[in-house]
């Protein structure tokens, strides 16, 4: 049922005339997602040996980075996956953007139903050698997005009513969580790249928050699964933001003060795995 889903999100664009696919957003990010397996290099540990699973594009993002007590962590992540600290302390992360493309291996796109706002609440852990990503939330703009991806890989994910506009180089975005069976939490930004997009450098702190191939959760039996990603190295800009609103960490107990550290990333494509036991 859960594949059923994404190939009704991701699938079924195959009859599209190539006039069509000229004209409609986000048809052009198949290409590029397919490319992404040809650029390895940089990836701590090689590519998984079976062929990748979904695939989709992320554009105009922020990443917004707040200093966390790893104690205040304490039973938000699981005991299973052991907090990564940078500096003396966890790392959070608020991050925004636009998915587009989504689509699984060999299918198009669907137009409209691949591309929607979504917006990600992040830490850091590593199990087994792998650095990775444990999402404390996901909510996305498109319903049957959310259905799906908590089905496929176990995420928490919850539909929020979303906006996303370009005003020239700034991006607005806000997000009002309406799941009924999520707590309460609601997210706006103003923010624009500044500075040319550069590479990360390993050893730093954005490396750190960015260089990450593979997310974490567990199964109903509570034990590890791991979901292996794969993208080119992050070309990560310095930016400015405004968040006039981010209540985001609220029902997990975190505050998030002090001022962040932000990123912009224009563009990154991406394609994922299936999730798979860890065996430690």
């Amino acid at each position: 049922m859960a594949n059923a889903a994404i190939s009704r999100i991701a699938g079924g664009a195959a009859g599209l005339s190539e006039a069509m696919v000229t004209r409609l957003p986000g048809l052009d990010d198949p290409a590029r997602q397919s490319d992404v397996i040809r650029e390895a290099e940089h990836r701590p540990w090689p590519l998984p040996g079976e062929p990748w699973f979904m695939a989709q594009s992320w554009g105009d993002l922020l990443f917004a980075h707040w200093p966390v007590p790893v104690e205040a962590l304490a039973g938000v992540v699981p005991d299973q996956l052991p907090i990564d600290s940078r500096d003396g302390a966890a790392w959070i992360g608020v991050t925004p953007f636009v998915v587009s493309g989504l689509r699984l291996r060999g299918t198009a796109p669907v137009p409209v139903v691949s591309r929607f706002p979504e917006l990600n609440v992040r830490t850091y852990v590593t199990v087994g050698g792998r650095p990775g990503i444990y999402f404390l939330s996901l909510d996305a703009a498109r319903r049957s997005a959310v259905f799906a991806a908590r089905r496929s890989y176990r995420l928490p994910y919850f539909r929020a009513q979303m906006a996303q506009r370009r005003s020239g180089d700034e991006v607005h975005f806000s997000s009002n969580r309406i799941s009924p069976d999520g707590p309460r939490a609601t997210f706006a930004a103003r923010f624009r790249p500044v500075g040319p997009a550069v590479p990360t450098l390993p050893g730093s702190l954005e490396h750190f928050l960015t260089e990450r191939y593979c997310l974490y959760t567990l199964d109903e039996r509570g034990e590890v699964l791991r979901g292996e990603i794969h993208h080119p190295p992050w070309p990560l800009q310095k930016a400015v933001a405004e968040l006039p609103q981010n209540t985001m960490a609220s029902p997990f107990g975190i505050e998030l003060n002090g001022e962040p550290t932000f990123h912009f990333a224009a563009q990154q494509d991406v394609v994922l795995w299936r999730i798979q036991p860890v065996n430690q």
